[in-house]
């Protein structure tokens, strides 16, 4: 290990004893490996704008957000939700079910389990809470729910990861279908089981004709998940010119459909737009500099003659990765595990023969079940936070919950053809590998 990585580890360390924010953490520790190194700061700077540059895929991430803060504003999401509470409130645990559904909707159009916890899950936790449902478990299985958003597609996490890799964004997003509803059903039977222990109610909904007219203003609304699926896979648009397509439609069906859109609501869309898309960027940016890094000191290499001098099998390599990601997703924002550790796991996984789209799945559910993960699991801050719930009770009910999660991760870890089939029945994906 030479010097210059010894002083990226510590300052790396120090990011998250000291709090620092991501961007500027990493920014430090890549600086601290260039100055004892002896780097020209001026190449890497080259490098690193170019790595931006030319990544096409990467303008898909604030469009995305974008689209998702439009949807959260303008009235959009409160039409899926109600067009859910119609076709599964009526079941006992109905708002539980409605939880569930409603984020398979909503992750259709935005891709962000932040999203879809922090606009859809305030509605939810709200109304789940006044039909008497316990607090925590009305903000566990929001939580829970909220981590479909980035495996069913589109996907914000795979925008990240397709350009930290090169695996087909296309195929990442068609991939991620039958996980999600896969998930989504899992979640489900266990709000059923739980509904019954504990005599949860039905939930009083719309019913019969004014439900089908509350159903057909709402189609602009549900329309948004099969425009964007179907023009990405008909080859109309590429996935970065679907988050363009997203933003656009739910400004317009913001402001001329359901004419919920304010200025000031828009003004607010776009800063918040900016601040969470300069985030990502910034740490997109420095990504370059930890890959520069990576290749240097030849870590991609070694990690490899590592764990293949512990195992050349590809099964116990998928267990160790899962661990890793998931420890990892419990401490660590998303955007760093995927620009700091997916680098060292491709080349691992490539030599393995695992395919990228396969492993691009199993890594990013990981992730997602980390940020429903205690002690530092994001979506449990949020809900937790915008529902003044006690950070205790979420804790006490998200851990039964993480049991059907995990037995979803294990399905698609090892039976990878629950990810590959559809890209390879609906793109021809095999015959281009």
């Amino acid at each position: 290990m030479s010097s210059g990585l010894i002083a990226f580890l510590i300052v790396f360390v120090l990011i998250f004893l000291l709090r620092i924010r991501i961007p500027y953490g990493l920014m430090a520790a890549c600086l601290a490996y260039f100055l004892v190194m002896g780097t020209n700061l001026k190449m890497v700077a080259q490098l690193s704008m170019s790595y931006l540059y030319n990544s096409f895929t990467m303008i898909a991430v604030p469009l995305f957000i974008f689209a998702a803060n439009i949807m959260n504003e303008g009235d959009i999401s409160e039409r899926v939700f109600g067009v859910s509470k119609g076709l599964v409130g009526r079941f006992h645990g109905g708002l539980g079910h409605v939880n569930v559904l409603a984020s398979l909707i909503f992750s259709g159009m935005t891709g962000s389990a932040v999203a879809d916890a922090a606009g859809l899950g305030k509605m939810e936790i709200a109304a789940m809470k006044k039909e008497g449902y316990d607090d925590g478990f009305s903000c566990a299985i929001t939580a829970a729910s909220a981590v479909i958003g980035p495996i069913f597609p589109p996907s914000i996490p795979m925008v990240i990861y397709s350009m930290v890799s090169g695996a087909s964004i296309g195929a990442l997003f068609m991939g991620g279908i039958i996980p999600g509803i896969a998930l989504a059903l899992a979640l489900m039977v266990y709000v059923a089981f739980v509904a019954k222990k504990r005599n949860y109610p039905k939930s009083e909904s719309i019913k019969g004709k004014a439900y089908w007219i509350y159903f057909a203003k709402s189609i602009p609304a549900i329309l948004t998940p099969v425009i964007l699926l179907l023009g990405i896979y008909t080859g109309v648009v590429t996935a970065t010119e679907a988050g363009a397509l997203a933003g656009l439609y739910a400004l317009l069906i913001a402001c001329f459909g359901y004419k919920m859109m304010s200025r000031e609501a828009f003004v607010k869309c776009v800063k918040d737009t900016i601040a969470n898309s300069g985030t990502i960027i910034l740490c997109c940016g420095v990504a370059a500099a930890i890959n520069y890094i990576v290749a240097r000191e030849q870590i991609a290499t070694n990690l490899a003659f590592f764990i293949s001098s512990l195992t050349s099998n590809k099964n116990l390599f998928l267990l160790l990765v899962n661990i890793t990601f998931l420890v990892l997703g419990m401490f660590i924002d998303t955007t760093v595990i995927q620009l700091v550790f997916v680098p060292l796991i491709v080349p691992v996984a490539k030599q393995m023969g695992i395919d990228l789209v396969h492993l691009g799945l199993v890594l990013c559910y990981n992730m997602m079940i980390g940020l429903a993960t205690p002690p530092y699991g994001g979506l449990l801050f949020i809900t937790s936070t915008i529902s003044k719930t006690p950070l205790q009770k979420v804790i006490k009910e998200i851990l039964p919950i993480l049991v059907p999660m995990l037995i979803v991760l294990v399905l698609i870890t090892y039976l990878p053809e629950l990810v590959l089939f559809l890209p390879k029945v609906l793109m021809n994906y095999g015959a281009i590998l």
